[in-house]
């Protein structure tokens, strides 16, 4: 066998591994593909044969309990600063999952309405008026998605269920944990915003005296726009009078720092979030109660300010 038709025998075996090794992939891909179209259709079926038992073994008292847990978990959300749209994705979601055929909601900044619908004809509907201040709880907030999410996918007894919304109503932020970031975040701030670390030393302790008067004040029937008044007229002053016993320090820089405590930036973003997506009544109503509390801010340091001015 001369050179040339051993080259053309060692090509032909090159493309013969070629083409054996490409059908290998393609067999793998088909495999892999046929594999995962049966895993979705089989998880849609589990999704829909559960639907289906629950909505056979709900009685109506039961009915009515799941439709108070869908309400509870809506307000934890509301309360914990969550966005209409992620309310009112939950609260669906639940319902579809625990065999409702239709789940209305109707979500805004003060009020959950919601319908459920079920295959036999039973309607369970209620309203519910949220009259507690808004917060930031991103803690709630995952605990809330992460039962809604293991609920969606393998639900639960509503007798457990009620346990598990029990559970997460009852958890609350560890005090610790706040007065730590507000000191971190204070301190921070002064100083890059051009503050000395005696600036940051002094802006981390009035926030832990901010931490304090926030926990006090929550307790209390003073509202949120109120507290804010109270606790920026208090910083300016004790401010002021620090800076002019101790000329060193820079007043502008410790309440930039203590001021980023009180802005409600979570409250405004959310708010322009809404109305972007189409809750244009939520989103005006929390821009406009975002710009009120702004506005108290502004209105404390101020008043604090001109009496400084008064004292000098």
């Amino acid at each position: 066998m001369n050179d040339k038709q051993r080259n053309k025998t060692i090509g032909a075996e090159d493309k013969s591994t070629i083409y054996r090794i490409m059908n290998t992939k393609h067999k793998f891909k088909t495999h892999n593909a046929m594999n995962t179209e049966n895993e979705h259709k089989t998880h849609v079926a589990m999704n829909t044969e559960n639907r289906h038992i629950m909505h056979d073994i709900m009685s109506t008292e039961d009915k009515y309990t799941l439709l108070r847990c869908l309400l509870d978990m809506g307000e934890m959300l509301l309360e914990s600063g969550a966005e209409i749209n992620r309310v009112e994705d939950t609260i669906t979601r639940m319902g579809s999952a625990y065999g409702a055929e239709r789940t209305d909601v109707f979500v805004i900044t003060s009020i959950i309405s919601i319908t459920l619908v079920f295959g036999d004809g039973y309607t369970a509907t209620e309203t519910r008026r949220v009259a507690n201040e808004v917060g930031t709880d991103f803690r709630r907030i995952e605990s809330v998605n992460a039962l809604s999410r293991a609920c969606c996918m393998d639900p639960l007894p509503v007798d457990k269920l009620r346990k598990r919304v029990d559970q997460v109503a009852e958890g609350h932020k560890e005090y610790a944990a706040i007065l730590a970031g507000s000191i971190l975040a204070a301190a921070g701030f002064a100083v890059f915003f051009g503050g000395s670390i005696a600036d940051g030393a002094a802006a981390a302790l009035f926030a832990s005296v901010i931490a304090a008067a926030q926990k006090y004040l929550s307790g209390t029937r003073v509202k949120t726009i109120e507290a804010n008044l109270i606790i920026s007229l208090l910083l300016g002053l004790a401010a002021g009078i620090l800076t002019i016993s101790i000329p060193s320090l820079h007043m502008d820089k410790i309440l930039i720092g203590d001021i980023m405590l009180l802005i409600p930036g979570i409250a405004m973003t959310n708010s322009i979030r809404n109305m972007l997506v189409g809750d244009t009544i939520s989103g005006i109503v929390r821009l406009a109660e975002s710009l009120m509390w702004a506005v108290s801010i502004a209105g404390g340091i101020m008043v604090a300010l001109a009496m400084i001015s008064c004292l000098n």
